[in-house]
């Protein structure tokens, strides 16, 4: 390989790690300690993970809705025989439905539930629409609801972005809400605001990544192999990036790293940069006046360097329904990292909304 080659190479393997940061949703210039254990060595303990754990490995009967736009969104349902109630859970940026794996596996049999890939995750199709808005993904969310639970109450969960798309479908249906919803939580989320987050990183810093990380997506994202590449080159380093802006706690299960790590790197660079611009243009705090009568749960990790656990209270304060949980030691993927305390909430959430508007 000539010079000029492999310092395109090289290039695209610290773009592939900048993207590693926005994929865990941080921006860039972290300092990661030193790894001092060998590169084959920490390879033999990510295959090793990856054969360990059940971790993505629920599945429930699949179906397929269509958004407005023809795209397909992959849907998979746990049923149960008690009560009409659905519960309707969204996950985050760069995530999946499996995110939702512990309170899957603790609701199975108790309670109906659909867990959907947001467009251009998962086993979802990526649409023909970029950049996607978040009111895009409110309206995909309503065909997941219209095709896999089309009549009955309704409990919406949403984590990080899967809250936003929550609070988009609220703005866009509120009908829908008022006739259906009994119960909402949010999880790990934000009303807006988002430009106001630092990452724990200085805030000049990031002020100024933000300001031409658009352009440098969208070139990142028209080489979208080439910066693949570079991602797997810089494996180690997106792992401990993953790590820091998922987890907060030391003693989370390696296992449970990893498998956030797997689904993070799963998202193309190019879907990466498709998304990014809709954060910064977020704001539904005035969607949630449509939730403000109803059971709900407003949840974070106290240590959440993403959607930072000040913004989970902003939403508590809108709904005077809400229960606030604050996770000790928890970091944004709290679901995953205290899944105990996430469940517990949910539960308590479920048995507040009772069996739906017409049995009140």
């Amino acid at each position: 390989m000539g010079e000029a080659t492999g310092s395109g190479w090289r290039r695209a393997g610290f773009a592939g790690a900048a993207i590693g940061v926005l994929a865990a949703g941080a921006a860039a210039g972290v300092a990661i300690e030193r790894l001092t254990v060998g590169r084959s060595v920490r390879q033999k303990a990510r295959l090793a993970l990856d054969a360990t754990g059940p971790y993505g490995a629920l599945r429930g009967a699949p179906g397929r809705a269509l958004a407005d736009d023809g795209t397909a969104l992959a849907y998979e349902t746990d049923e149960a025989s008690a009560g009409p109630l659905t519960v309707v859970f969204s996950h985050g940026f760069c995530l999946s439905q499996d995110s939702w794996h512990y309170q899957r596996a603790a609701l199975r049999g108790r309670v109906r539930a659909v867990y959907w890939d947001q467009r251009g995750h998962g086993r979802s199709a990526r649409g023909p629409e970029e950049p996607v808005t978040i009111d895009r993904l409110g309206r995909d969310l309503k065909a997941v609801i219209d095709a896999a639970a089309p009549e009955g109450p309704l409990v919406l969960v949403g984590h990080s972005m899967g809250g936003m798309t929550v609070m988009a479908l609220a703005e866009r249906y509120p009908e829908l809400v008022r006739d259906r919803v009994v119960g909402v939580a949010f999880v790990g989320t934000s009303p807006g605001r988002l430009e106001e987050v630092s990452y724990g990183l200085p805030l000049a810093g990031v002020n100024a990544v933000r300001r031409v990380l658009p352009g440098v997506l969208r070139a990142l994202g028209s080489q979208a192999e080439l910066v693949e590449k570079g991602r797997r080159a810089t494996a180690d380093l997106f792992a401990g990036l993953v790590k820091k802006y998922s987890f907060a706690s030391k003693d989370v299960d390696p296992a449970v790293v990893r498998f956030a790590e797997r689904m993070i790197e799963s998202v193309p660079v190019d879907v990466v940069a498709a998304f990014y611009p809709a954060f910064g243009a977020h704001d539904k705090l005035a969607a949630l006046a449509a939730f403000r009568d109803l059971p709900a749960l407003a949840l974070a990790g106290d240590r959440d360097l993403v959607t930072p656990a000040s913004h989970t209270e902003a939403i508590a304060a809108e709904l005077p329904g809400a229960d606030l949980v604050v996770v000790p030691d928890a970091g944004h993927l709290v679901m995953l990292e205290r899944p105990e305390a996430v469940t517990e909430a949910l539960a308590a959430l479920l048995a507040r909304a009772g069996e739906g508007p017409d049995n009140g």
